[in-house]
């Protein structure tokens, strides 16, 4: 075989170990997303328990990278703090370690019936968690076969006349090796694949042992690399930075004695096949040993080298839909929920505004109501348009896709209610002040009361969309009579203000019977808003109570192709 072929060839086994690295990654997150998301947020008290949170993760996930993401993500929106998030990484660091070690191991013969196992499991079984333990089997699959056809291709290039010259240059400049390899790394975004890759030079004698530990290096160095160039914040950037600065370190420490640390490897009782993988494991463990207790000082330096920015001027800019958590769909629909959080706030202060327009007469708080219906109308957008990324890329089981629906659901009621209190409610009441017309006492108690009993239904609203709890939305569709009295109540009392009105004589001249059927309406158009708003809040309960039990079962095609479209819908307004 010529050596074009062999290329070719090698090029191919590579692809594969990439490609399977990633279905392990993306099967796990997709069956397990919820349940590594809780144990993160969890395991975080100490930074011992952090420590091995990361290393369990990174083992399950077979990636560092996909960790760095899920911590980096929580890191930025507050939801754990930078000195545990950094002893995160530590351990997942040693995982991927760990991984190279078990991979390393001569398997090849599982490989196959392993590809075959996933791809039943993946094609007749009914469960979404089923069928990506399939797809994980697949991927181990493939990792296996890749390795096994890795050895069997790069064997001929053992005594290649060419390749010993260009490998070896790498072991007389272990700093060019060490920046070629974190390249590479940047490229594949797989430490793992790489350290593979070396271990299988070094074991065929392609590459010196010092030149291979300069490689595994590099692969450390370049494992850092994505996370940090696809940071978009200041907030964003501080862990992976303080990732790449351990690592950093540990390289620049460890070139200086890469040969004797070669000769003491290769002396040792485990072998020199496995030295690659060896030094990176020792490599890793040195680092959480030195890093593991001062991560609280590395933490202090990394805020004050990027402080937190100043306060965006404008409400309505996106703070937590970070774009590079797209690729985990648990990460970006926390984000998503966190940023529809924030328009329910908006909603609550528009709440208490319009109160103050309606029945206090001030006059003043209408600027502040509009001003808030545009950024509700703007983060509606933003966070419509987050969905369908996510759409496009992860959603593929029935609890992520249902959790998208009922993101997309909230949202666009949040959008109806802030356009109900800006350009319905308050611009009537505006209108009707500047006429003169006022509500009565008994009318401005029906009105506080409305506007009181909508502020609970609006708490009980965001805990239903963060919960799920049947309970509570059984709760917030009863409140629903309470509305049904304040309209009767309301029209009761219209009522009995013409028939007292006319009782009095005060309906004898034209204009006066127009002013007491205007003031009138003023009431009856305030609670029919009201009421309104009610429904869209009581919205927030249907998708809870109408749902089966069992949110595990079956894939969720239909609904991520239904995110797709329906967030890209934009609310009448």
């Amino acid at each position: 075989m010529n050596g074009t072929l062999i290329l070719i060839e090698l090029a191919g086994h590579v692809g594969l170990l990439l490609w399977g690295t990633h279905m392990v990654g993306t099967g796990v997150q997709r069956g397990f997303g919820p349940v590594l998301r809780r144990w993160l947020g969890l395991n975080l008290a100490s930074p011992f328990r952090a420590f091995l949170t990361g290393l369990g993760i990174t083992t399950l996930l077979q990636s560092s990278t996909a960790t760095g993401l899920l911590a980096t993500s929580f890191t930025a929106t507050g939801v754990i703090a930078l000195a545990p998030a950094l002893a995160v990484m530590l351990g997942a660091n040693v995982g991927t370690a760990l991984l190279a070690q078990l991979l390393s191991v001569n398997m090849a013969l599982v490989g196959p019936p392993l590809v075959l196992v996933g791809v039943l499991a993946f094609r007749w079984a009914t469960a979404g968690r089923a069928k990506n333990v399939g797809r994980i089997a697949i991927g181990l699959g493939l990792m296996l076969m890749a390795l096994a056809g890795l050895v069997h291709s790069l064997a001929p290039l053992e005594n290649a006349p060419l390749l010993r010259p260009i490998m070896g240059s790498l072991s007389a400049d272990p700093v060019l090796a060490v920046a070629i390899a974190a390249v590479l790394t940047w490229a594949c975004h797989s430490s793992i694949a790489i350290v593979l890759l070396v271990g299988t030079f070094e074991a065929l004698h392609v590459v010196g042992p010092t030149g291979a530990l300069a490689l595994v290096l590099g692969a450390n160095l370049g494992g850092a690399l994505p996370a940090l160039l696809n940071a978009s914040t200041r907030i964003a950037r501080r862990l992976p930075l303080g990732n790449l600065l351990v690592r950093a370190t540990g390289v620049i420490l460890a070139l200086p004695f890469l040969p004797e640390i070669a000769h003491t490897l290769a002396r040792s009782d485990l072998g020199a096949a496995r030295l690659v993988v060896n030094f990176h494991l020792l490599f890793n463990l040195a680092l959480a040993l030195v890093f593991l207790v001062p991560v609280g000082a590395l933490a202090r330096l990394l805020t004050r080298w990027l402080p937190d920015p100043p306060l965006s001027a404008d409400p309505g800019r996106p703070v937590h839909l970070d774009a590079a958590a797209l690729d985990s769909a648990t990460v970006a629909l926390a984000n998503a929920s966190r940023e529809t959080l924030r328009i329910a706030d908006m909603i609550d202060a528009m709440l208490r505004d319009t109160l103050e327009i309606t029945c206090r007469e001030s006059l003043g708080r209408a600027t502040a109501v509009a001003a808030a219906g545009r950024s509700v109308d703007q983060l509606g957008e933003a966070i419509r348009r987050y969905l369908a990324d996510i759409g496009d890329q992860a959603l593929d089981n029935q609890r992520e896709g249902a959790r998208a629906q009922d993101i997309l659901s909230a949202v666009i009621n949040l959008e109806h209610v802030a356009d109900i209190l800006a350009n319905s409610f308050v611009e009537f009441s505006l209108r009707s002040l500047k006429r003169g017309k006022r509500l009565s006492s008994d009318e401005t108690d029906i009105v506080a009361a409305m506007h009181a009993e909508l502020c609970n239904c609006l708490r009980l609203a965001v805990a239903v969309f963060l919960q799920a709890e049947p309970h509570d939305a059984e709760r917030l569709v009863a409140s629903k009579a309470s509305f049904r009295e304040f309209e009767a109540a309301a029209m009761a009392l219209s009522a009995r203000s013409l028939r007292t009105a006319a009782a009095s004589n005060r309906l004898v001249e034209t204009e006066t019977a127009e002013r007491v059927a205007e003031e009138s309406g003023l009431l009856l158009r305030s609670v029919r808003d009201l009421r309104r708003i009610h429904s869209h809040l009581a919205s927030f309960a249907y998708p809870v109570l109408h749902r089966p039990r069992d949110r595990n079962a079956g894939e969720q095609r239909p609904a991520r192709a239904g995110v797709s479209a329906a967030a890209r819908i934009t609310p009448v307004s």
